[in-house]
């Protein structure tokens, strides 16, 4: 790693990076992260589907009618589909992130913005430009996965697994099908990743300063505990703020990618719909689940990320080098 000054934000070097470490072992870790948060995203999926006649409209009650009908299993519909895309996935996104992240700090440099204001804008152009490069490949996963959730939910159609619906997508709209919903999704995304990063990277440098912490090296380093504990609060500010934002166009994607071809609607109807059943609230449906899911998954990802970024630094180096 390298600094160009010692109060600056530096970024990994790409080119040193432990690959293994970073893919391998990141691997395993975001994808155990994904078992404890996956039933938050069926829970998320099936309150932004229902219609005005669902009896399930609280996380509560979507949480016992799975479980009544299909056990602990039902809050797992289309686990295996989203865990064998999100190892492509991943590895497209976090290599997009940190190859992008250094060339976009040199861009913000010249314009003399405050530490916190450089960090917002480099890591938010760098995760918009990483969730871009993996929608390809995310849009068709999210399709199939979400179809699994709420099959046999509100009148939606039951399949036999992933390559049901696969099948099935293609007979009726062919490859397309796969992406539907794929502006929406690069709408919802990307800035969601992009105010996510950009979120992170200023609240962790506002959390230091508010904790009296210079740029230099003078008086005692923090400890580890609570260099973890400053990045763990940045990751929860970060997921809430993207929750927030982008939860609407996260409602309309959904309900455009889990309709059936006969059910067919445009985006412009789908906003009517919504209105018309819950007004400007319906456009929030979901948004505890996926606040508690951002959130949770932005604390436990981001220590995993530093730690699989860091390499074989020390905390107290991070600490002086990050900051």
């Amino acid at each position: 790693m390298a600094a160009s000054s010692l109060g600056q934000t530096t970024e990994i070097n790409w080119d040193k990076l432990d690959k293994t470490k970073f893919y391998v072992v990141g691997a395993g870790i975001f994808t155990g992260v994904t078992v404890a948060l996956y039933p938050m995203s069926v829970i998320k999926t099936r309150l932004q589907v229902a219609t005005k006649d669902t009896v399930e409209k609280s996380a509560s009650s979507v949480i016992r009618g799975i479980l009544k009908t299909d056990g602990i299993p039902g809050l797992y519909r289309g686990f295996g589909t989203v865990v064998t895309g999100a190892i492509p996935t991943r590895i497209i996104f976090l290599t997009a992130l940190e190859t992008t992240k250094a060339a976009a700090f040199k861009m913000v440099e010249p314009f003399k913005f405050s530490e916190p204001s450089q960090a917002a804008l480099a890591n938010g152009i760098a995760g918009m430009s990483a969730s871009l490069c993996s929608q390809a490949v995310f849009v068709p996963i999210d399709v199939i996965s979400q179809k699994l959730m709420v099959q046999g939910y509100s009148g939606h159609e039951k399949y036999n697994g992933g390559l049901d619906v696969a099948r099935k997508i293609i007979r009726t709209d062919g490859i397309r099908g796969f992406y539907r919903g794929f502006g929406l999704s690069v709408m919802t995304y990307s800035p969601s990743s992009a105010v996510w990063w950009a979120s992170y990277g200023s609240s962790q440098r506002v959390i230091w300063r508010l904790l009296g912490q210079g740029t230099d090296r003078e008086g005692a380093a923090p400890s580890e505990s609570t260099i973890m504990l400053v990045q763990a609060t940045g990751g929860i500010i970060a997921g809430a703020t993207a929750s927030c934002i982008t939860t609407p166009l996260d409602t309309i994607k959904t309900r455009l990618q889990v309709m059936s071809l006969e059910r067919r609607s445009s985006a412009r109807q789908v906003v009517k719909s919504l209105i018309k059943d819950d007004g400007w609230t319906g456009f929030y449906r979901g948004l505890g689940p996926r606040f508690f899911s951002m959130s949770a998954w932005g604390t436990t990802m981001i220590l995993a990320y530093e730690y699989l970024s860091m390499g074989s630094f020390s905390f107290t180096d991070i600490f002086f080098f990050r900051k």
